[in-house]
């Protein structure tokens, strides 16, 4: 049966890719000339590859901690206030695990501006893998003054290759489908609510939907403690066990829902394989995951198939495509295939999808509309990230909101800044969006997460989405029931600021005629 699901699927997602016009590229480098080295700083050296050469760069052992990265000027004027899309063929051998998930082998733009550098890359992994295209699209800031391209190894060893790289104005695709209807998959006026940890604890659970009043919840099916999943979900035999009990625990979710008149998102927190060091997941760099996320999507959706309560099922959590090993289907092909699954066992089910990397509302630059109706499009609001995951794994802990953040100013027009490639993308193809997640952590000085959240919630309210707060009794730091205190890891005796703003916004939901 799992062969047999893998294979149609993968052909109804093939069929469904159209020739994508490409704009001419206002910079490219196939390394193939002879002097094509002249315009980069010194480095690499230039090696044969598909009748033609690539860039090499090494870094040997016992280098670990240092880089080498050749640059080239791009010219500045022809993308400041643009979308650019950057494209670039690698390979990667034996390269270290970086230090950090910024680090390693690196396609990468250094933009200069008034207030600091700026440096968005592409997703690329470590280790070893054989020729893979990335693509990403970037929004230029107005007020950039120079700009280069730097490719090579930062504080990693090991050799990379590098070859066809180019950086477009606009988006690679133009032709992306327009929706004739946006259909949020539910009657109601809007679903507030919150993200529920994948453990069912009915107080909470009532506590959130009957004394709070939320009538959405964002269920996680997801792997305890998050940081395990890493590798242990690489073994399908431990990822069957923990489905089968993640399962146990939603199928109480939803038959609670049901009683309470509650609309659940099924979100699939862990996908078969998990997540390497760079942070990709694994269902794209193996058939064998792919392979298992469709098996698994065939399960839950034969599971909760008819059950009212289940408002739309979402595919995988923060998705990184990464480079797509040959053979695979990248993420909206491999989207698009885990719903024909759902659907041919449930017709017309909603479904709801990220865009790579990680979810982010810059992601909809890159991901073009799937090609089928009842899609709900869906992204995450933690920026910047420097101010809401403050004092998280040691960092410091001084932004406040509104205010200068990393040498920028950051307040309510700021945000609708950052969420603007979300809005430009429910506005250009007609399509639902709805914020899974969005939170600042509590202990932000001067209770300056009260003032965040209040200001992300009006623009979300403004635009009609959908939207759940991450997160509802699942850690202290996210927590709206704990105090702004860092050290005080125990519940408010006094509904806290955050709490109320939360609970004056559910006051207006409505629940499910049924």
């Amino acid at each position: 049966m799992t062969a047999n699901i893998a294979t149609l699927a993968f052909l109804l997602a093939a069929a469904s890719v159209c020739a994508q016009p490409e704009a001419a590229p206002i910079f490219s480098a196939d390394f193939d000339q002879p002097d094509a080295l002249e315009a980069w700083s010194a480095g690499g050296e230039l090696v044969e590859h598909d009748g033609g050469h690539a860039l090499v760069v090494e870094r040997p052992e016992g280098g670990e901690g240092t880089s080498l990265l050749l640059r080239c000027d791009v010219p500045a004027e022809e993308i400041a206030g643009k979308m650019i899309t950057v494209q670039g063929s690698v390979r990667a051998e034996g390269v270290s695990v970086p230090p950090n998930s910024w680090n390693g082998v690196k396609v990468m733009l250094i933009l200069e501006l008034d207030e600091g550098r700026q440096h968005p890359q592409l997703a690329l992994d470590v280790g070893t893998y054989d020729w893979r295209t990335a693509t990403r699209a970037i929004r230029i800031p107005r007020g950039v003054t120079g700009a280069t391209l730097a490719l090579g190894l930062e504080k990693v060893t090991g050799r990379a290759w590098f070859d066809d790289i180019t950086i477009r104005v606009g988006r690679l695709w133009t032709d992306g489908r327009r929706s004739e209807t946006m259909d949020r998959g539910h009657d109601l006026p809007r679903l507030r609510g919150a993200m529920h940890g994948p453990d069912f604890v009915e107080e909470d659970f009532r506590t959130l939907a009957t004394e709070w009043g939320a009538n959405h919840m964002r269920w996680q099916i997801n792997w305890r403690p998050m940081s395990e999943a890493r590798e242990l979900a690489r073994d399908l035999d431990a990822y069957d066990e923990w489905l089968a009990g993640a399962l146990a625990e939603c199928d109480q979710a939803v038959d609670l829902a049901e009683e309470l008149g509650v609309l659940l998102l099924v979100d699939l927190h862990c996908a078969p394989g998990g997540r390497a060091s760079g942070n990709g997941n694994r269902i794209f760099a193996e058939k064998r995951y792919q392979d298992k996320l469709l098996e698994v999507w065939a399960e839950i959706a034969t599971r909760y198939r008819g059950r009212k309560a289940v408002w739309a099922y979402e595919i995988v959590n923060e998705p990184v495509e990464g480079p797509v090993a040959e053979g695979l289907m990248g993420w909206r092909d491999l989207a698009t295939a885990c719903i024909e699954v759902i659907r041919a066992i449930e017709p017309g089910k909603p479904v709801v999808v990220e865009p790579g990397p990680m979810g982010g509302p810059g992601g909809f630059d890159s991901l073009k509309p799937l090609d089928l109706d009842g899609i709900i499009y869906s992204c995450h609001m933690y920026m910047p990230h420097t101010f809401t995951h403050q004092g998280v794994h040691s960092s410091e802990v001084s932004f406040v909101y509104p205010g200068v953040i990393n040498g920028e100013q950051w307040d309510k027009e700021r945000l609708r800044e950052a969420l603007a490639p979300a809005r430009d993308y429910q506005l250009e193809f007609n399509v639902p969006m709805y914020i899974g997640e969005f939170s600042a952590i509590r202990w932000a000085p001067d209770n300056s997460a009260q003032r965040y959240l209040k200001d992300l919630i009006e623009i979300m309210e403004e635009y009609e989405w959908d939207w759940a707060y991450h997160a509802f009794r699942e850690w202290s730091g996210w927590s709206v029931e704990h105090t702004t205190d860092q050290a005080n890891t125990e519940p408010s005796p006094t509904p806290t600021d955050r709490e109320l703003l939360l609970r004056s916004w559910f006051e207006l939901n409505e629940r499910p005629e049924w």
